[in-house]
């Protein structure tokens, strides 16, 4: 069940549950670590090092306070300090570097996108 539309929190409420939203934060994880890892190993191979640095991804337009909103938090997703839903460091990849996190955010980003969020990759350096 994908999508590339973004959907209005109301549509989304009655399209997933906790359990769907759970299965689709997996889905962004293990996509992330993928990403991850592939961009480590063509990038950094024999443990390299680039740059240090976090990585996440944020959604936006659902409300904290929203069915949809109150689900992801069950889900295990945050609130960010802009009001967004966070899902920091989603790759859960072994590293420090910011690119290698960054590829995972991006992967992950995706997926919450082919379900109909307006999801961005978001990073820093430390």
């Amino acid at each position: 069940m994908t999508n590339t539309v973004e959907l209005t929190p109301n549509e989304l409420a009655e399209r997933y549950t906790v359990e769907d939203l759970k299965t689709i934060v997996a889905q962004a994880q293990d996509a992330a670590y993928r990403a991850a890892d592939v961009h480590e190993q063509e990038y950094y191979p024999n443990n390299g090092w680039g740059a240090c640095g976090f990585a996440w991804v944020n959604i936006y337009g659902v409300k904290g306070n929203t069915k949809i909103g109150r689900r992801f938090k069950l889900a295990g997703v945050e609130r960010s300090y802009d009001g967004s839903l966070q899902l920091w460091n989603p790759s859960k990849y072994p590293t420090q570097n910011v690119s290698t996190l960054e590829a995972g955010a991006q992967a992950a980003a995706e997926v919450f996108k082919r379900y109909g969020f307006r999801a961005y990759a978001g990073s820093r350096l430390d």
